[in-house]
């Protein structure tokens, strides 16, 4: 009999979960720094981008979330598979954050790779309440790296959200900077002729939209890690060495086109899933996406970490460099 139950709390040891200390996060009101303009917004323990959140798969976390606004608030843990009451989706999993209150997620960590977590109340996310979750596997990486770097991407815009979405709906094209004119007209008629551009013209009418009108918004900064290409995030590395670089678009609406000129990146993990390494030499970054790339310089020189919207009306871009000198 002895041995039996020495054979069962020898199992219930093996079974259980490591469990990780308790991460506090505070929700509040932080500066937005784009470069061209500051505003307030929302962050987590006072920036934006909030903490990069590192854990093991396997382990077991808790994250003690307070509320220090003046509305309600939560935060979604984006693409973990945890219990739906942890999920972090008011009137779905729970019932919010009340302001002054404390909030106590608490779930096992049945994954690994690349990961980001957001609020999903009062359109507090575009407002730059989200940061990354970095999950280490519990065998080690399997394309192991000599540097590991995540790179937020947002689209900070002088306006609120708020203010955004009441303009989009007075005019769904309050934002688009490139509108058509009568030059371009007149361009179309010279090459298609008046009535192909007439055409042209009544069809894009009966859409309600335009040609141009490729992006929701405008007039917005793309940020890496939350600073504006003037400000210019850097990654430092050696010659020969293999950096590992964590993408995530953070962004309310932007694509972006991501590219290191000069180097090949390898796509190692999509959605922090790992994939066949395939090397490239761009890709798009959806809203809400995650791709982890490899790349290897070998020179001692820097490179741009280069991503521009979809619309091709904004860049973020920060450096990747020997040294920061």
């Amino acid at each position: 009999m002895l041995w039996k139950i020495g054979l069962l709390a020898g199992a219930a040891l093996i079974a259980a979960p490591a469990f990780a200390g308790e991460y506090d996060i505070i929700v509040d009101r932080v500066g937005i720094d784009a470069g061209d303009f500051k505003r307030m917004g929302v962050g987590f323990n006072g920036a934006s981008p909030g903490p990069v959140l590192r854990f093991t798969e396997g382990e077991h976390v808790t994250l003690n979330v307070t509320n220090r606004l003046e509305e309600d608030t939560s935060i979604h843990w984006h693409g973990l598979i945890l219990p739906f009451q942890q999920d972090g989706v008011p009137t779905i999993s729970f019932d919010g954050i009340k302001p002054g209150e404390t909030f106590t997620y608490s779930f096992p960590i049945a994954q690994s790779g690349t990961y980001w977590y957001h609020s999903h109340s009062n359109m507090q996310e575009p407002e730059g309440a989200f940061g990354a979750i970095v999950i280490t596997p519990k065998e080690g990486e399997r394309v192991p790296s000599d540097r590991d770097y995540v790179l937020v991407l947002n689209d900070a815009h002088p306006h609120t959200s708020h203010r955004i979405m009441r303009n989009l709906k007075m005019m769904p094209d309050y934002y688009n900077r490139q509108q058509r004119t009568l030059g371009d007209f007149m361009d179309d008629v010279r090459e298609l002729g008046l009535e192909a551009t007439l055409a042209d013209r009544s069809d894009w009418g009966e859409m309600r939209m335009m040609p141009t009108d490729i992006e929701d918004l405008q007039g917005f900064t793309p940020q890496i890690n939350g600073k504006s290409p003037a400000q210019n995030w850097t990654g430092v590395f050696k010659p020969g060495e293999r950096v590992r670089l964590r993408f995530i678009n953070a962004s309310a609406m932007t694509y972006f086109a991501r590219r290191i000129p000069g180097l090949k990146m390898t796509v190692v993990q999509a959605d922090g899933n790992d994939v066949q390494p395939v090397k490239i030499d761009e890709f798009r970054l959806a809203v809400a996406e995650t791709y982890d790339v490899i790349v290897e310089p070998t020179e001692s020189e820097a490179y741009t970490v280069f991503a521009e919207s979809m619309g091709r009306t904004a860049f973020a871009c920060g450096t990747l460099a020997p040294s920061t000198a």
